[in-house]
């Protein structure tokens, strides 16, 4: 018998009671091998070599020692494009989740029954939601200009993207019993929709919107190295210049802002669920 029926070939054994039956094999050892394969073959392709990292890994840390002692004379110059941060967050966040209701419900198999109305939205959704956030702000950029409009428009497009997919598979989770039974007592689809489903899914959409918000003010962050406004902007110019204690003090503040709202977030979500 060969080393591959060994591993991977079904085999019959005989039970006490003189039944035979046959064994399926686990296959995880092909699995493992099939991941090695892969990793061995991205390694080869992307030429990733412990050597640099090696020998130049410690530059990394010559350059945290420049942030320190961080330069708290900067300070006062970080608040405006800190609260254009967080106000692209909020807005875009806002908007987003808003509009990401409607398409969700269409996307929803349980709500819709039409297969051409089902897979035209949520390929729509999925190509939205494969442009890259930065590549939208640059878009925003040449369209709106620079500022905060373009970084608030390119978060609303994420969001709408992430929250229009996660809502619609938490619609299609929820128990259709009370839907069905208010539209055998006449009630409209939108009635039915708004008394028996958005209560099931309320709870799932406000803590997913929650979590979006989270990642939007560390994204509205990068967003200014496209001219998308925030702290992204002045963060690109220091590090330009090489002004590394102002970017140590830039990097503090917005470390304690996404603590303090990751906290508010998480205790929001604990009291949702």
């Amino acid at each position: 018998m060969s080393a591959y029926d060994k591993v991977f070939k079904p085999r019959r054994i005989t039970l006490p009671s003189g039944k035979s039956i046959l064994e399926k094999r686990s296959r995880m050892p092909l699995i493992l091998l099939g991941v090695l394969a892969l990793t061995a073959l991205s390694v080869r392709i992307t030429g990733f070599s412990f050597g640099p990292l090696l020998s130049r890994g410690n530059q990394f840390f010559v350059i945290l020692r420049q942030m320190y002692p961080p330069n708290m004379k900067y300070l006062s110059s970080i608040w405006v494009p800190l609260f254009d941060t967080i106000k692209m967050s909020l807005l875009g966040s806002a908007v987003g989740s808003l509009l990401a209701v409607p398409f969700a419900v269409i996307a929803a198999s349980n709500m819709i029954k039409s297969r051409l109305v089902l897979t035209l939205t949520r390929l729509f959704l999925s190509v939205v939601r494969t442009l890259p956030t930065l590549v939208t702000a640059l878009i925003a950029t040449y369209i709106f200009g620079l500022g905060t409009l373009a970084g608030t428009l390119s978060i609303a497009i994420f969001t709408f993207a992430y929250i229009g997919k996660q809502l619609y598979e938490q619609i299609e989770t929820v128990d259709m019993g009370a839907f069905e039974a208010m539209e055998a007592m006449g009630g409209t689809r939108f009635s039915s929709f708004w008394v028996a489903v958005a209560p099931q899914v309320l709870p799932a959409y406000l803590s997913t919107c929650l979590f979006c918000l989270e990642g939007n003010v560390r994204y509205a962050a990068i967003l200014g190295y496209v001219g998308a406004g925030g702290l992204g902007m002045i963060l690109n110019e220091k590090i330009g210049w090489r002004d590394y204690p102002s970017v140590g003090m830039i990097l503090i503040v917005l470390f304690a802002t996404v603590v303090v709202i990751e906290a508010l977030s998480h205790y929001i979500r604990s009291k949702l669920t």
